[in-house]
C-alpha cells in the first residue's frame, strides 16, 4: 500500500492525483481496554473483648442520728384557782402536758395530779458496715494478623 495523505478536503491532495484519484477505504479496528475487579473479604486479625464483674468488700464507717423520747410522770397534787386551767407548754427540748381530774370538795377545783415532761434528745451512735461493691474490668485481646492472612493465597 502507498502511503498518501487523505483529507476530508480534496484541495489538500498532491497536485499528481487531483484529477484521478480513486476513494479507497481501509477497516481500522477499534480496541477497547476494560477492567475488571473482584472483591475479597479477608480476615486480617481478630480482637476478643471479655468483660467480668469484680466484686470487693469495703467498710463504711459512718454516724446516724434519731431522737429518742423520754416520758417523765412528776406527781404534783395541787388545787388550780382558776377558771381555764393552763395548756400544754414547752420548757427548752421539753414539752411538759398537764393531767387534769375534778374532786367533790365543798366547791369544785381542779387538781393538777401530775404532769408529762417529753424530752426529745438528739443520740449520735457509730454505725458500721460491709457493703459490696460491683465494678466491670475490660480486657481486648488482638489476634496477630499474619497468622491469619497469606497475601500468596489467591483462593
Amino acid at each position: 500500500m502507498k502511503d498518501h495523505k487523505v483529507s476530508p478536503h480534496s484541495d489538500q491532495l498532491p497536485h499528481a492525483h487531483k484529477g484521478n484519484f480513486k476513494e479507497k477505504s481501509e477497516v481500522i479496528p477499534v480496541v477497547e481496554e476494560t477492567v475488571h475487579l473482584d472483591k475479597k473479604v479477608v480476615e486480617t486479625g481478630k480482637v476478643t473483648v471479655t468483660s467480668k464483674t469484680v466484686e470487693h468488700n469495703e467498710s463504711v464507717d459512718e454516724t446516724y442520728r434519731y431522737e429518742d423520747v423520754e416520758v417523765e410522770r412528776i406527781a404534783i397534787n395541787e388545787y388550780i384557782n382558776t377558771d381555764y386551767p393552763p395548756g400544754i407548754r414547752h420548757e427548752d427540748d421539753t414539752t411538759i402536758v398537764p393531767i387534769y381530774k375534778e374532786v367533790v370538795v365543798v366547791e369544785k377545783k381542779l387538781l393538777l395530779v401530775e404532769e408529762l415532761r417529753i424530752t426529745k434528745k438528739q443520740i449520735e451512735k457509730p454505725y458500721q458496715t460491709t457493703v459490696t461493691l460491683r465494678k466491670q474490668e475490660v480486657s481486648i485481646e488482638r489476634t496477630d494478623p499474619d497468622t491469619l492472612y497469606d497475601p500468596g493465597d489467591n483462593e
